[in-house]
């Protein structure tokens, strides 16, 4: 789908339509799917047991054994400690003999507070396929290890566009201890994924919402924005802050930083992108076709097409849409009123008057 149509479409998409008229002037309407081209994941949980726990000057060190031979990526950790930052270390062997290392300097984290409820856990890794795996956490107490999960998760990548930030403008709101970021697209475009790349040195963890405008309203004092929340999430130096949310058609955000007590940080750039949308349509009979929308009122479509979505071919034919043409819908005739002069309408209402008064006198007297 061309990048131009979605300030033109519906926010949930619904009221697109394919419209077909034969050479026999029937109008005929064609079932088509919605295809958003994002990840989509498969997770497999990999047996083992630990067979070694033990402590030295550096920390605590855990050694688990892969009971097959299966290649892992991924290993979940849980603590009974609430509070803490490590650092991590993982090694891997065949032997137990010579053990190369995996990650060093992984930093796990967790805050529990009043205000802060957050983990970081997951050691992330290139594949690997080793028989042992050793962990070393630079506690200087004991993590108090409750829980591990070892995995293979695979991910099949989504198909991304890159929409460029016309600008964006960073203000500090000093009262509400907050950095607010406005961001202007170019157009409406449905954008899935936010990436701040941050310039400050140092550590730190900052709550983060992000908003969209929906709507907005001219006022005498200028134009009032609705706001309405995308995400709440969690900025911080352990990762790429890439901020992923539902598919939402916009193009003005607003990011708020909650600095709480700390100084602000310093953007350096900010990226946006979007899944690549796609559809998928069944074409039945010869006919020329039109891709319709802005119908706001439309209900979503419901075909069988949807049913049946291991059937559709590996390899379709591309189209490419042609020029637009503006339905116009025709104007209702209005009925000329009866009387388009008022003074006519006085006339016949002060007529009506004398008419009811001469009534009421000839009853008065027979009476």
């Amino acid at each position: 789908m061309p990048d131009d149509i979605f300030f033109k479409l519906s926010q949930n998409l619904y009221d697109i339509r394919i419209f077909g008229i034969t050479t026999k002037g029937d109008t005929i309407e064609s079932p088509y799917l919605l295809n958003i081209v994002s990840e989509k994941e498969s997770t497999r949980i990999i047996d083992f047991k630990t067979i070694n726990s033990s402590h030295a000057a550096e920390g605590y060190y855990y050694t688990f054994e892969v009971l097959t031979k299966e290649t892992i990526n991924q290993i979940k950790l849980a603590f009974n400690r609430k509070n803490f930052n490590w650092q991590i270390k993982l090694e891997g062997s065949l032997d137990q003999q010579k053990w190369f290392t995996i990650i060093k300097d992984y930093r796990i984290l967790s805050i529990k507070n009043n205000d802060t409820d957050f983990q970081f856990t997951k050691l992330t890794f290139p594949e690997s396929t080793y028989v042992y795996y050793r962990l070393l956490i630079n506690a200087k107490e004991s993590p108090e290890l409750s829980h591990v999960s070892i995995k293979q998760q695979e991910t099949i990548e989504g198909k991304y566009k890159n929409y460029p930030v016309k600008n964006w403008n960073s203000i500090e709101n000093k009262k509400l201890k907050q950095t607010e970021i406005d961001i202007d697209l170019q157009f409406p475009l449905p954008v899935s994924s936010i990436k701040l790349n941050i310039d400050t040195a140092i550590d730190y963890y900052r709550p983060i919402t992000i908003k969209y405008i929906s709507d907005s309203i001219e006022t005498e004092k200028g134009w009032k924005y609705n706001y309405k929340v995308l995400s709440t999430e969690i900025l911080n130096s352990n990762k790429e802050n890439i901020f992923q949310f539902e598919s939402t058609i916009l193009q003005k955000l607003r990011l708020i930083i909650h600095n709480q007590d700390n100084q602000s940080l310093s953007i350096g750039s900010i990226e946006a992108k979007a899944y690549v949308h796609e559809i998928i349509a069944r074409f039945n009979e010869p006919a020329a076709y039109y891709l319709t929308y802005g119908n706001q009122g439309t209900k979503k479509a419901n075909y069988d097409i949807k049913q049946f979505v291991d059937k559709i071919p590996d390899t379709l034919f591309t189209l490419e849409l042609g020029e637009e043409q503006i339905i116009l819908q025709p104007e209702l005739s209005k009925s000329s009123p009866l009387f388009n002069d008022k003074k006519w309408l006085w006339v016949v209402m002060t007529l009506i008057i004398i008419l009811l008064a001469g009534f009421t006198i000839k009853m008065m007297k027979r009476v």
